[in-house]
């Protein structure tokens, strides 16, 4: 939120009716006036009540935690404030301006040994013995598996699947665990950054104070969720404005307009190999289509945590879901996946633009990454770890395709079998089964067993008119790359 033009600096003198230095005997407003110049001499790490702006479009008061501060360009200028909302999602941290602080209540200050222990060096807080020997261990083998054991003490500790669909939710390969800070030191967050992630990481960002407000992308205003390492000069933009074919970035709407007059591109730069009805699914080559594909990453960078994707396109390929009108091809979301994963990835990240989240998009390209395993004739799973929505969105495509599948079949199967049929892994299979309190002990073996209650579910989603994968629509035939094409550094 960008400063409103007029000076955000409090007058002291306007702020206390009665001088501090009139009496000896502190009154209220001398108590209000030296906090507010205790804050403004080091508002980081303060908690005061803040105006959010509600989901009925009213303010509110909320506790929230001042991260950053920064000059505006307005004249004259002023100061605005990077702020978390306490007990509220990162992704709802937003500038404020000076008006939208509240002084009349207490302002909480940072202890001192607090502050030191968020120093460069974090010594008071040191992680625990097992993340001290994940951000330790030298191969990339074993930098892979600590990876995949930090994902499995994060399933067991995040989301419990509800009742409800979540459809086109965003999915990113690291999550912010809905809690508490980090006991990561700089260089441990980075290592943690550089193994879980799909791209590689920009150093810089670590703070991840959020440097955009607003972009414009077709017809479509999206607030940013996240820090996105796009050049500096565009920081202070009041809106970014963003080319939704050639994902093109510029400073105002007449800028845009100029380039759109030029350009040429009306979908993504790549092969189609699949359309229905208004469905299309593009493949990019991250080698090939260099700037597009940066492009859509710093783009997904606004959405996504953790997921420091900027330079680093080459070894992977995008796949990329648009829908068209007489336009053009719009884009919806993608997900991109390794060249070679020895990990069997069919997914390194995945994400459904704000815009089009809450139609059901989401488990479309769930599907579609599938499908493509299908073909390969192989079992993929995600990247982990999954952050809170990725997994509830996995979840929920899991399930429907489990349960959907042992209520098609009267014959005994097992999780190998329907592995081969849903090309879903046996561990993914089995986390979702025991998610659902679908495997029951019976006479010395394990059994599945649905309850009403998860047949009734899929039977109300089964109603819902949602779009699918039509297997024969699909026109495409794996890549092979050889080591050569492999070499990326």
């Amino acid at each position: 939120m960008m400063s409103d033009g007029h000076s955000d600096q409090p007058n002291l003198a306007n702020a206390n009716d009665n001088p501090a230095n009139s009496t000896s005997t502190e009154s209220p407003d001398t108590t209000k006036a030296a906090q507010i110049q205790k804050f403004l001499a080091s508002p980081v790490h303060c908690k005061l009540f803040v105006q959010k702006l509600s989901n009925n479009q009213e303010y509110e008061y909320r506790k929230a935690e001042i991260l950053w501060v920064r000059q505006t360009r307005s004249n004259p200028p002023g100061l605005e404030y990077y702020v978390h909302y306490v007990e509220f999602n990162k992704r709802l941290d937003e500038w404020v301006p000076y008006a939208r602080l509240d002084f009349g209540r207490e302002i909480e200050f940072p202890k001192p040994d607090q502050k030191k222990s968020k120093g460069r060096d974090a010594t008071a807080t040191p992680p625990p013995a097992k993340q001290q020997q994940r951000a330790g261990t030298p191969s990339a083998g074993q930098k892979r598996k600590a990876a995949d054991e930090a994902a499995d003490d994060k399933e067991n500790a995040q989301v419990v699947l509800g009742g409800e669909d979540e459809d086109g939710e965003t999915m990113e390969v690291e999550g912010d665990g809905g809690g508490g800070e980090s006991t990561f030191s700089k260089e441990q967050e980075i290592e943690k950054l550089r193994t879980s992630g799909s791209m590689t990481q920009c150093v810089s960002e670590i703070a991840r104070v959020k440097n955009l407000n607003k972009i414009q992308m077709g017809k479509h205003e999206v607030e940013s969720w996240y820090f996105s390492p796009y050049p500096q000069e565009y920081a202070y933009c009041d809106m970014l404005y963003i080319c939704e074919f050639c994902l093109c970035y510029y400073a105002s709407h007449k800028q845009l307009a100029r380039h759109r007059t030029r350009c040429q591109l009306y979908h993504p730069p790549g092969n189609e190999i699949y359309r229905h009805e208004d469905i299309s699914f593009f493949e990019i080559d991250g080698r090939k289509q260099k700037t597009w594909c940066r492009n859509l990453c710093l783009l997904s960078k606004l959405f996504l945590d953790h997921k420091t994707l900027f330079y680093d396109v080459d070894p992977f390929l995008f796949y990329c879901m648009t829908v068209r009108d007489e336009l053009g091809y719009h884009l919806i979301g993608y997900f991109s996946k390794e060249k070679e994963s020895s990990e069997n990835y069919n997914v390194a990240c995945i994400l459904t633009l704000p815009q089009y989240q809450r139609h059901g998009y989401g488990k479309l390209l769930i599907a579609f990454s599938y499908e493509l395993s299908k073909v390969e004739g192989r079992t993929g799973s995600p990247e982990k770890p999954l952050s809170d929505l990725g997994l509830l969105s996995y979840r929920a495509y899991w399930q429907d395709t489990i349960v959907e599948y042992l209520l098609s079949t009267t014959e005994e199967v097992t999780i190998e079998e329907i592995s081969q049929k849903t090309s879903i892994t046996p561990q993914d299979i089995l986390h979702t089964l025991q998610n659902i309190g679908a495997l029951k002990y019976y006479r010395g073996q394990h059994i599945i067993c649905l309850g009403d209650k998860v047949i009734e579910q899929w039977e109300r989603n089964r109603k819902k008119k949602k779009r699918v994968i039509v297997s024969d629509k699909l026109d495409w035939k794996p890549l092979h790359f050889t080591p050569s094409q492999l070499r990326f550094l």
